[in-house]
C-alpha cells in the first residue's frame, strides 16, 4: 500500500465514523421527542385511555362546553405524555371529574324498566293508563 492509498483509506473510515455518529444522534433525538413534539392531537392521546362510555361524555361536554373542554383535553394529554395518567378512563369517571370542575355535562338519559318480559319507557306507561 502506498501513502496515497492509505491516506484514502484512512479518509473513507472516517466519513464512515462521522456517518455512523450523526446517525446515532438522530435517533435519539427521535426517542427524546415525546408524543407532544411530533405534533399528536392531545384529542388523539386522550382517547386512547377512554373506556366505556367515556367517549359519549367526552363528546357531550365538547358540544356544550367547548372551551373549557379543550384547555381540559391538552393537560390531560399532559399528563398522558408525561406517563401521569396511565390508567383508563371510563364515562363515569370523566363525567364527575367534569361536574367536580364546575362543568355540569347534561347527558341524554332514558329510562326504561321491563314489564311483562317487554321493555317499555315511562312515557308507554303512561300512556297505558
Amino acid at each position: 500500500m502506498s501513502s496515497d492509498e492509505l491516506e484514502l483509506w484512512k479518509q473513507r473510515k472516517l466519513l464512515e465514523m462521522q456517518r455512523r455518529a450523526m446517525m446515532k444522534k438522530g435517533e435519539e433525538e427521535k426517542l427524546k421527542e415525546g408524543p407532544e413534539k411530533r405534533n399528536e392531537d392531545p384529542e388523539t392521546i386522550l382517547r386512547r385511555l377512554f373506556q366505556g362510555r367515556a367517549d359519549e361524555v367526552y363528546e357531550t361536554a365538547k358540544s356544550q362546553f367547548p372551551g373549557e373542554t379543550r384547555k381540559l383535553t391538552e393537560a390531560l394529554a399532559k399528563l398522558v405524555s408525561k406517563g401521569d395518567l396511565t390508567e383508563p378512563i371510563s364515562g363515569e369517571e370523566l363525567y364527575w371529574f367534569f361536574r367536580r370542575l364546575g362543568i355540569n355535562v347534561r347527558l341524554e338519559t332514558h329510562i326504561r324498566f321491563v314489564e311483562s318480559g317487554k321493555i317499555k319507557t315511562i312515557a308507554d306507561k303512561v300512556r297505558e293508563e
